[in-house]
């Protein structure tokens, strides 16, 4: 097998990315530390066509040549903003209608694989802190808690990994319902 050029994959301009029809889902990143997790996260944005990113608490925001070095300019085509709360960000996003799914292990959440969300839904997936995950005030704002099921010794994925997992759950959910 060949490997795909760059033109065979007919890759969009950021231009035109921002006019292109996005996926319903706004991605609200809670005190994300590094710096490498905050890139891949618009990447991986960028590749699931993602509405937008909100950025929280201590996460930092572009330009960065660290956020740079792993969102490999998605940061220039997935649009973004800053809420200094992330608890206020997710009351905002439910006020204009967004469920509000928090990317958690806690009792009673539901198994990624089990949720399927509604086509004509609007969705905020809210991503936590490295090590402390979504702050407890967040997850208990949220209307439903999305787990990864794991088999392994370690209890969670890194941020940026489990993000991309669920997101590309929510982009072939709604790819399919929506005929896109």
């Amino acid at each position: 097998m060949e490997k795909k050029t760059i033109w065979d994959l007919q890759r969009i301009t950021p231009e035109q990315y921002r006019q292109a029809e996005k996926m319903p889902v706004t991605l609200v990143i809670d005190n994300v530390r590094s710096l490498n997790n905050i890139g891949s996260l618009f990447r991986t944005s960028d590749a699931f066509a993602v509405e937008r990113i909100i950025l929280c608490g201590i996460s930092q925001t572009p330009p960065s040549p660290e956020i740079h070095k792993t969102a490999l300019g998605a940061e220039d085509s997935v649009p973004w903003q800053y809420a200094e709360s992330s608890l206020d960000a997710v009351h905002a996003l439910q006020a204009q209608g967004y469920v509000a799914c928090c990317l958690e292990q806690v009792h009673g959440s539901i198994a990624l694989q089990d949720f399927n969300p509604d086509p004509k839904g609007h969705y905020a997936l809210v991503v936590g802190h490295e090590v402390e995950g979504v702050d407890p005030q967040v997850v208990n704002a949220c209307d439903v808690c999305l787990e990864i099921p794991q088999r392994g010794t370690k209890h969670s994925l890194n941020v940026s990994v489990s993000a991309g997992i669920a997101l590309w759950h929510l982009f072939s959910k709604l790819q399919l319902a929506r005929g896109l």
